[in-house]
């Protein structure tokens, strides 16, 4: 059917317009992000070979810093390991500083399971935070669709990763993210989402495919009851049968639903503010890109922290500040 058929039917409202209103000191963050002057502070320095190991076995010559800043260059300026060991040796070239430079066998080798740096986050244990969270998917290392089709190439089955982020609204800041392979449900990977936070949660933000009784049980065990919790209900959905007895969060807003409609339930909740984390994915795969470049799933989870420290850090330079005006 085509779409257009039904298009008489449909709600019709006019689209927002807003406006930025720092543009100057939004226009300069952006253009900070392609900023070419790298700096290593002396404690960076100070760190970059391996502690001693006192167990059996080979004495790593890298610490994980050293390997956690060539694999952040190279999530930010999209290359390959062996232009990343490159740039890495041009950088301590032109700073002057004689450090051995990781070579990309080791970069690869390295990568997996890589323990990052912990970095102090903007969000502290006292700010109870807004959390939106939802997954996309990204593509992995096989042929494309072109060369399929010029060669009449057997159509594989397309495989991705899933990868699950968690947005505090308040912040703009990633609080939570993790990568899995493409069988795994939303729902299944929210208890390692949560476990990766550790504020109050004020609000919890998500949607139709976290709606389930196991879903609503785990947020009430691990946020509480105050915290608000915002899933909206299938359109067949009906009221639980202890309805009667007291109205649980998923009956209310059924009966809100019924009462004002689904839109109207969308602006009072707040549920409209999840498009933030769809934008949070289009920005990932247009600053860092749609398709992974590892090819092993550990490295391509190591991958996928670099990418959320990446674009907090691109976060903190500056974000832009918006005001409707239509």
């Amino acid at each position: 059917m085509p779409y257009k058929y039904n298009d008489a039917n449909r709600s019709k409202f006019s689209k927002a317009k807003y406006r930025v209103t720092n543009w100057a000191a939004y226009n300069e963050s952006l253009r900070r992000r392609g900023d070419l002057t790298v700096w290593i502070s002396p404690d960076a320095l100070a760190q970059w070979s391996a502690p001693r190991r006192k167990s059996p076995g080979g004495q790593p010559k890298y610490s994980d810093l050293a390997i956690t800043l060539c694999l952040s260059l190279r999530t930010v300026y999209g290359q390959a390991l062996r232009q990343t060991q490159g740039l890495m040796g041009s950088i301590a070239k032109l700073m002057s500083v004689e450090i051995a430079i990781p070579d990309f066998t080791t970069l690869s080798r390295r990568g997996k399971g890589l323990t990052l740096p912990t970095v102090q986050r903007r969000v502290t244990n006292r700010d109870p935070i807004h959390l939106v969270i939802d997954s996309t998917g990204l593509k992995i290392f096989g042929e494309g669709e072109w060369l399929e089709n010029k060669h009449k190439i057997k159509m594989k089955r397309k495989r991705w990763r899933k990868l699950h982020l968690g947005l505090d609204l308040a912040s703009g800041e990633i609080v939570s993210g993790d990568l899995t392979t493409d069988d795994i449900g939303d729902p299944t990977a929210l208890p390692d989402l949560l476990d990766q936070i550790d504020s109050p949660i004020a609000r919890f933000i998500a949607d139709g495919a976290y709606d389930g009784a196991p879903t609503r049980e785990l947020l009430k065990t691990r946020l509480g009851e105050i915290a608000e919790v915002v899933i909206p209900p299938p359109k067949n959905a009906v009221q639980s049968q202890q309805s009667a007895q007291g109205l649980t969060v998923r009956d209310r807003h059924i009966a809100e639903i019924e009462a004002k409609g689904r839109f109207a339930w969308q602006k009072s909740t707040g549920y409209n503010q999840r498009s933030r984390v769809e934008s949070q994915m289009n920005r990932w795969k247009v600053v860092i890109g749609p398709k992974l470049k590892a090819r092993r799933f550990a490295n391509q989870q190591t991958e996928a922290k670099i990418g959320v420290r990446v674009l907090n850090k691109m976060t903190d330079l500056g974000r832009p500040k918006f005001e409707r005006t239509a």
